[in-house]
C-alpha cells in the first residue's frame, strides 16, 4: 500500500486532482467528507460538540448548523481549539479504517486540506501538492465559485503559503492551465504512483 498526501492551497484544484485520482484507480480518504459523516445527527461526533458548544449550534432539524458554528469558533482561537479536539480525533480513527479495508496493493490518498499547516507530511509515503500561482487561485475563487475578492484573499491568507507547501512536496501537479493540460499531469504522476505501489 502506497500512502499519498494530497494538498493544494484554496482555488489550486486539489478536489479535481482527487476525482481524477479516484477515476483511475485510487481510494480517497477525503477529510473534509470524513469531517462532515463524525458529526452528522445521531453520532458521538455531534453530541461532544453540542456539550461543548450547547445546542445553540444545532438547526431546527438537528443537524450542525455550520455557520453558527463557525461564528463561534473562528472568532476565537480557544473554542476553535476545543473543536478541533473533538473533531479531528474522530477524523484520524476513520482514516484509518477507511485506510485499513484498502487493498495491499492500493494506492490510498488521503485529501487534507491543512496538511502543511498541521505538519502532517510525516504521515505519508509521498506527498503531492497541486499548485497554481496566487493570481490564478484568486481568479478562480473570485470567477467560478462568485466569492468576493477581499474574502478569496482573506481565505488564501489563513492557509500556508504556495512556497510552504511546495517544501514538504515530494511530486508537484502543476495546475496553472485548463483541464486537458492538468489530465495529462495527473496520468504521468498516476504512472509514478502506480509504479511506487507495486514495487
Amino acid at each position: 500500500m502506497l500512502k499519498i498526501g494530497l494538498t493544494g492551497g484554496i482555488g489550486a484544484g486539489k478536489s479535481e486532482v482527487s476525482r481524477l485520482f479516484a477515476a483511475r484507480g485510487a481510494v480517497i480518504v477525503d477529510s473534509d467528507v470524513i469531517a462532515r459523516e463524525v458529526v452528522a445527527p445521531g453520532t458521538d461526533g455531534l453530541a461532544a460538540v453540542v456539550a461543548e458548544f450547547g445546542p445553540g449550534v444545532l438547526r431546527a432539524d438537528g443537524a450542525l448548523d455550520r455557520p453558527a458554528l463557525g461564528a463561534v469558533v473562528f472568532a476565537d482561537p480557544e473554542r476553535l481549539k476545543a473543536l478541533n479536539a473533538i473533531v479531528h480525533p474522530l477524523v484520524r480513527a476513520r482514516s484509518a479504517e477507511l485506510e485499513a479495508a484498502a487493498a495491499p496493493d492500493a494506492v490510498v490518498v488521503h485529501d487534507v486540506p491543512l496538511l502543511a499547516e498541521n505538519g502532517l507530511a510525516p504521515l505519508f509515503d509521498l506527498v503531492v501538492v497541486v499548485d497554481a500561482a496566487d493570481e490564478v487561485r484568486l481568479d478562480r475563487l473570485v470567477r467560478l465559485r462568485g466569492m468576493a475578492e477581499e474574502e478569496a484573499r482573506a481565505r488564501m491568507a489563513a492557509q500556508a503559503t504556495r512556497e510552504d507547501r511546495l517544501a514538504i512536496a515530494d511530486l508537484v501537479i502543476d495546475n496553472g492551465g485548463g483541464l486537458a493540460e492538468l489530465e495529462t499531469r495527473v496520468d504521468a504522476v498516476w504512472a509514478e504512483l502506480a509504479r511506487r505501489a507495486a514495487a
